[in-house]
């Protein structure tokens, strides 16, 4: 059907009040598809299987010109970006490649928390930056390779996680304005774009000397895999040439931002995701029990008391557990808009052409007409093929989609999944988590650049 047919048969969302907020709630039940552009139209409340992920004129992103795997518009570019990462990086050969560094920063974590526990009368202590500390240690060790990090650890750390910080600060929502008005905020708001310009500067500050620090160790070596070197994510953007640009190699600028996307992506979420488990688990002792429990029936004695991740394909309970923290505490509700490239039609609403197109994460987890009880943390859900056996990678229908769905899915889906299990088996393994004496653990939510908790999880950490 022609695109002015379209029009005449099929009625545009209603559009929100205003180009710069949009209406993300419905009053009769939970809100699954937002659409919009200035003007914007706006589309509420859709079937939950929605197959809309999977049909091209809605996973073709369009916006700026942006060399990252989130924001390049689809096109060979991106797809020469996208599976540069998830082959060179993030293939499970890769990955695994990398349990070393995770073992590390895992013991490290373990033994900080024992240090801090033992240090407080009430033994309880804040574990949301212990956690974002080894996320964060985690992934430099795979972006910029184990030999740069580990010569500074605790210096890199902190100065990328306070360049995330200051990043995450320079996009948050009231930053908006500067993009929808750039020659009049430049006048009005001088201050948000020094901001912004500071933000870029440092980013630069930080991760430029790591990337030419790897690029020198390369040269030296004559080949990244000398001298027992993991291949990681650095070099293979160090390596990466852009046919349809000449076979031009990629610039410092464009691997800065690749690089600062990777730790961006991975650090904030899984850290965020991890504490909401825990809390969770500090409140619901008997699903902590079920874990622990299930670890004893699954693992080795192990000299090391560390949990080991082939040990983790077989915690079916503890898998279900992740799954119900990620559908119930979502990390991110709303992710990055994509946008249609012709006019399509969906549940009777016309999509126009060039409009964004915002799936609204927490309430397709929280859809009562989709979950039993949607608000309560109930992992058993999830146990014995329980929701059909629901697929986050919505290829068999999307119920829940933390990771998004479609062609632009998160693709670091598994290595989010196995830092998750990895560190709650352990951590449950080595402690018993309880809640602070005459405190209820709070689960009131607080966005930030996630949806994080309002009152950061003080737990009181037992010896097992």
């Amino acid at each position: 059907m022609a695109p002015q047919e379209l029009h005449r048969f099929h009625e545009v969302p209603p559009q929100p009040p205003s180009p710069i907020r949009s209406h993300l709630h419905s009053q009769n039940r939970p809100p699954h598809l937002h659409l919009h552009r200035i003007p914007r139209p706006g589309l509420q409340s859709l079937n939950p299987t929605r197959p809309h992920l999977r049909q091209p004129p809605i996973t073709t992103g369009r916006g700026p010109k942006q060399n990252t795997i989130s924001a390049a518009n689809y096109g060979p570019t991106w797809r020469l970006l996208r599976r540069n990462l998830v082959t060179e990086t993030l293939h499970p050969a890769r990955v695994k490649s990398f349990s070393q560094s995770r073992k590390r920063v895992l013991q490290d974590l373990i033994n900080k928390l024992k240090i801090e526990s033992k240090s407080r009368d009430d033994h309880a202590v804040r574990v949301v930056d212990h956690f974002r500390h080894a996320t964060l240690g985690s992934l430099l060790s795979m972006c910029f390779g184990e030999n740069i990090v580990n010569d500074q650890e605790e210096d890199v750390i902190k100065n990328v996680d306070k360049m995330m910080r200051d990043a995450l600060v320079s996009s948050s929502s009231r930053f908006s304005v500067l993009v929808f008005f750039p020659r009049l905020s430049k006048t009005l708001f001088p201050n948000m774009w020094a901001k912004l310009e500071e933000a870029k500067t440092s980013r630069e500050i930080v991760l430029g000397p790591l990337i030419k620090s790897r690029a020198l160790e390369n040269n030296n070596n004559n080949n990244y895999n000398n001298n027992g070197n993991v291949a990681c994510y650095v070099d293979s953007l160090l390596n990466l040439s852009i046919p349809e640009e000449g076979g031009r190699k990629l610039g410092e600028s464009e691997i800065i931002g690749l690089c600062s996307e990777f730790l961006n992506a991975g650090a904030d979420s899984t850290a965020t995701a991890l504490q909401w488990i825990m809390a969770n688990l500090v409140k619901h002792q008997d699903v902590q029990d079920k874990v622990f429990e299930e670890i004893k029936r699954v693992v080795r004695d192990d000299e090391e008391g560390i949990i080991r991740e082939e040990d983790l394909e077989k915690m079916t309970y503890l898998k279900a557990v992740v799954l119900e923290g990620l559908r119930r505490h979502p990390p991110v509700h709303v992710p990055i808009p994509h946008a249609v490239t012709d006019d399509v039609t969906l549940e009777g609403h016309l999509v126009p052409t060039d409009a964004s197109v915002v799936f609204l994460i927490a309430e397709m987890g929280w859809d009562p007409a989709v979950w039993d009880r949607p608000m309560e943390f109930d992992p058993g859900r999830f146990v014995d093929g329980g929701m059909g056996g629901v697929d986050i990678s919505g290829n068999r229908g999307i119920k829940m989609m933390p990771f998004g769905a479609g062609r632009r899915i998160c693709p670091g889906v598994a290595l989010s999944m196995l830092h998750l299990e990895y560190f709650v088996a352990n951590l449950v393994w080595e402690f018993k988590w309880t809640a602070r004496e005459r405190e209820e653990v709070d689960l009131e939510e607080k966005q930030e650049f996630t949806v994080t908790m309002k009152c950061p999880l003080y737990a009181r950490l037992s010896p097992r």
